[in-house]
């Protein structure tokens, strides 16, 4: 069309000038029809190339097609494929997110942080190290085992040396109506903190009534079972049973479950700016000879006496959480509010040794400890925090009558006040500032400083709200 427009427009031309000219020469003529000639051929030429260019795009999509048709084939042939062909497949189809936790810490103390908190002694104190250490780094790999499955393990490993197994676990969430099921080894889902690993903590050491009634964290081999309900609001509800190896319990030869966890968190967002969560949770578990040495008692023996008790635990807790972020942006500011409460009734038979032989009497005690704190970012990438910790010993009654105690009643409750202030340049890489004043010791006051610093390499999922 194009071609025949443009010839008849030029053979148009060339007649109105023959009709005008009065004479013309055949020079003239062949002038021309060689500049005619000409035009034939560029625009012939011009239209070859579209052509060819339509054949080629043409072609193109063509493979296009063939190729999305081999790969939605690839697809089917995988799903349906057993799990015995599959793990004869080519090793890139193992792609795991691998990362890796690197912190360390400068401590300066007044105190030996071996030091258990006062009323507390029979437990073992995780502490702080004194100058400067290499903290404990972690290391991640996870990975989609299939349609149903995921699985993950974190290793700890030790500043002094060794690797240790933190968490290692498979997933399920194909089950379908919210359920999730996970099974392994896990931190437990009770309370707030307590699945949080360390890099994830607003400060550089856990609260008191971690570190008193956990050991900092309750870690579980066993089976976890969470369901979350198909309502707007945040509602989850979780089980637990295990083999109660993490303390207050005690790792030993047994069969089924040694320790249960029930939990429920309920949470919503009040317009774009708000959003809060509150848990309640219920742990029990039973210890057998859990070993204690340099317990204080009435009698005020010297370095203390050594205990072994058996017998039964159960710890009940609350958690509440509330952020506040200006139109919902929380890359530029927030606030955030958070507390729990513990509660822990143990009872059983403790076995002691203050008259020179083992003495066996019945043993009650009632225990608690809660801490609140707050962080605010009040610009990008720089928080401060301000938490407060206190713990309630009770008073332990050894043997029928309170005379025959031999755990010492301090009248104390230890407490703790700490400040922060840290700057994350990105989301892989935090500095911390702390400082605290730390009453957690009965006249033994601690002035406490420390410089954290916390590096993520590699993939790294989102946090827990």
């Amino acid at each position: 069309m194009f071609k025949k427009s443009c010839l008849s427009t030029a053979l148009a031309v060339l007649l109105v000038q023959s009709f005008n000219a009065s004479a013309i020469s055949d020079a003239d003529l062949q002038a021309i029809r060689e500049q005619i000639q000409q035009l034939k051929q560029s625009y012939e030429q011009r239209i070859a190339q579209l052509e060819q260019r339509l054949q080629a795009a043409e072609a193109s999509g063509k493979q296009a097609e063939s190729a999305a048709a081999r790969a939605q084939a690839d697809v089917r042939q995988a799903v349906t494929r057993p799990a015995s062909d599959a793990g004869r497949s080519s090793e890139n189809a193992f792609n795991p997110a691998i990362s890796l936790i690197l912190g360390g810490t400068y401590g300066s103390l007044k105190q030996d942080p071996a030091t258990a908190a006062t009323g507390f002694e029979m437990g073992t104190n995780p502490g702080h190290d004194q100058g400067f250490s290499l903290g404990e780094s972690e290391l991640g790999i996870s990975a989609n085992i299939d349609a149903d499955y995921r699985g993950a393990i974190t290793l700890a490993l030790d500043p002094a040396g060794g690797v240790s197994v933190e968490n290692a676990y498979v997933q399920n969430s194909a089950l379908g109506n919210g359920l999730n099921l996970k099974f392994g080894r896990y931190f437990s889902g009770l309370g707030y903190l307590n699945e949080q690993h360390a890099h994830a903590w607003d400060f550089a050491d856990q609260p008191l009534v971690y570190a008193a009634l956990w050991e900092n964290q309750l870690g579980e081999d066993g089976v976890q079972v969470k369901w979350l309900a198909p309502s707007d609001t945040f509602i989850e509800i979780g089980g637990e049973i295990g083999r109660g190896r993490g303390f207050p319990g005690s790792d030993r030869a047994k069969n089924g479950a040694g320790a249960g966890v029930l939990f429920a968190h309920v949470g919503d967002d009040i317009g774009i700016e708000h959003s809060w969560r509150a848990g309640a949770s219920l742990h029990q578990t039973r210890a057998v000879d859990r070993a204690s040495d340099g317990v204080p008692d009435l009698l005020a023996t010297p370095d203390g006496v050594s205990n072994s008790f058996s017998g039964d635990s159960s710890t009940v807790g609350l958690d509440l959480v509330w952020k506040y972020a200006p139109n919902g942006n929380i890359g530029d500011r927030y606030v955030k509010l958070q507390g729990e409460y513990f509660r822990r009734k143990e009872s059983g038979l403790l076995t002691y040794d203050t008259a020179g032989a083992a003495i066996t009497d019945s043993y009650a005690v009632t225990q608690s400890g809660w801490y609140l704190q707050g962080v605010y970012q009040f610009m990008p990438q720089w928080r401060s925090g301000l938490r407060y910790d206190r713990l309630d010993p009770g008073t332990a009654q050894v043997g029928a009558p309170n005379a025959g105690n031999v755990i010492a009643d301090h009248a104390f409750n230890p407490s703790r006040i700490s400040w922060m202030l840290d700057y994350s340049p990105s989301e892989f890489s935090r500095l911390r500032l702390q400082l605290a004043r730390d009453n957690s010791r009965q006249a033994l006051a601690d002035n406490q400083f420390f410089v954290q610093y916390i590096m993520s390499l590699g993939a790294h999922g989102a946090h827990s709200y």
